[in-house]
């Protein structure tokens, strides 16, 4: 048997409905189904940065009727965790979810998954580094279709570094869809609207370097 690496082990308080990460997802989930709602769309892109177990895409879309119109690209670096995604995935009879073993930091992750007209940066802000949160939003337009929304997450301990983040969105062509940032708990989600210009993906690098905690 092979033994739970800690990013494996980062997802027990799921199981606890009432932790602060489930409240996170639940919130996640609802702007995810808030924007199918508002994309009549027949055909729709989701890329999701550091997927873990791709509970928050996969968890929005088990039970609704329109999940097919869903092409999603669930990037995820840890084996087990990719397994565990692929396993709801197939379980939810989602078959247009791609669940790929790869760097997210790394832009080539990417290809053949961007533009995208949802991307989702859950879990990924709170463990970068500051600098390369700015350079991972600067990048962003690189990775969006037009009108294109991207979702995301961050923790609010000393020294806060939303108010930046969001700011560095705005710089970024970015238009505020929401905010929260709940006083009991040190979390925040950010729902932003992207209403600049697409960029292309190229050239590749790598713009964050995920922290071992």
């Amino acid at each position: 048997m092979t033994a739970q690496t800690h990013w494996q082990a980062w997802h027990e308080p799921y199981a606890d409905a009432s932790s602060p990460l489930s409240r996170r997802l639940r919130l996640v989930q609802q702007h995810i189904a808030s924007w199918l709602d508002g994309r009549p769309d027949g055909r729709l892109t989701v890329v999701s940065a550091c997927a873990g177990q791709g509970h928050d895409l996969i968890g929005a879309l088990a039970s609704r009727s329109d999940a097919q119109r869903v092409h999603g690209t669930l990037l995820e670096y840890d084996a087990g965790n990719v397994a565990a995604a692929q396993a709801a995935a197939d379980q939810a009879g989602l078959a247009k979810m791609v669940i790929r073993q790869a760097d997210a930091g790394q832009l080539s992750s990417y290809a053949g998954a961007v533009p995208a007209d949802l991307v989702l940066m859950v879990g990924v802000f709170g463990n970068i580094s500051d600098s390369d949160v700015e350079r991972t939003v600067a990048a962003l337009p690189r990775l969006c279709a037009e009108g294109a929304t991207v979702i995301w997450t961050r923790t609010r301990r000393d020294p806060d570094l939303t108010p930046a983040v969001r700011e560095w969105l705005r710089n970024a062509g970015f238009v505020e869809q929401a905010f929260h940032a709940p006083d009991e708990v040190r979390f925040s989600v950010g729902v932003h609207r992207f209403e600049g210009p697409p960029r292309p993906l190229d050239p590749p690098g790598t713009v964050f370097t995920f922290l071992a905690q």
